[in-house]
């Protein structure tokens, strides 16, 4: 079996599936038990969304989740249609559309695997999780986006975008770090009733890391660069559409959103947007000479 098909089959499960699960998880909404508190194990008061498929997760998180599924619904499957379309074209614009795109469904399955209290569609969030990564390492490490580089054009603004990656990486960096850190020895209010920092982790341990070093590689006008800044800022962008779908969804569920937040967030996404359309606007499908 060719490569390619074995991709595109990837793609339509991950396509087949996250519909389904984002679909139950974004519209199941009976009552179940709504706003059920109790006291975690860490000392904190902790309010239960009560409904649906996440009754079991806090009013935050399962906002959050509810916003990461209507993202997934109405911007991450569309796009993974519409760039599996281009790539199978042989449009180099198609296939980076594409990895990007299966990044985020990466992170966004990986994040739900260890992340959501347990329920019955834990077994295809585990799939999910597997499928894009297949699907991320097939694409990332193919022959058309080896030769990323020789498809810009000139006035790409390379120096520009591979600061702004940088100044992602470590602001997403001192975030987190300014949640961690004053609470080192004793669990954040964050944690609510879950066992870990899923996010953060994964934030600081590929995204901060990724960004950083990609930013990097761009300025310095490396081929890696090509590939690696335009994957993070593709999953930037659904990244931080789910987070302003999640504080609209924690605002609509009474928990209080900073001004801060209100404001930095939607910024970032327009940023995110407007450097996604310098990458495409600046990328050619005939190699540059």
């Amino acid at each position: 079996m060719k490569i390619k098909t074995i991709n595109t089959l990837l793609v339509v499960l991950i396509i087949i599936l996250s519909f389904i699960v984002a679909g139950y998880g974004f519209f199941s909404n009976e009552n179940i038990g709504e706003f059920e508190t109790f006291q975690a194990i860490n000392g904190e008061t902790v309010t239960l969304y009560g409904k649906g498929l996440y009754y079991k997760d806090s009013i935050a998180m399962a906002s959050q989740a509810r916003a990461q599924d209507f993202v997934t619904l109405v911007f991450g499957i569309p796009l993974l249609i519409f760039s599996l379309i281009l790539a199978n074209k042989s449009s180099i614009r198609g296939k980076l559309l594409l990895t990007g795109t299966i990044g985020y469904f990466l992170y966004t399955y990986v994040s739900y695997s260890f992340l959501t209290m347990y329920n019955q569609f834990f077994l295809i969030y585990v799939l999910l999780m597997s499928l894009s990564f297949f699907a991320f390492l097939i694409n990332i490490t193919s022959n058309e986006l080896k030769e990323l580089k020789n498809h810009f054009n000139q006035k790409f603004p390379r120096k520009y975008v591979g600061i702004f990656n940088i100044i992602i990486g470590i602001g997403i960096c001192l975030l987190w770090l300014g949640v961690i850190l004053p609470s080192i020895e004793k669990a954040p209010a964050v944690l609510e009733h879950y066992t870990t920092l899923v996010i953060q982790a994964l934030d600081l341990g590929f995204i901060v890391p990724a960004a950083i070093l990609s930013g990097m590689l761009l300025i310095k006008n490396k081929s890696l660069g090509y590939l690696f800044a335009p994957v993070i800022i593709i999953k930037g962008v659904t990244l931080i559409l789910a987070i302003v779908m999640m504080l609209i969804f924690m605002a609509f569920s009474g928990v209080n959103i900073s001004i801060v937040e209100t404001i930095i967030f939607p910024l970032f996404a327009i940023i995110l947007m407007t450097n996604l359309y310098l990458i495409i606007k600046n990328l050619n499908e005939d190699k540059e000479k």
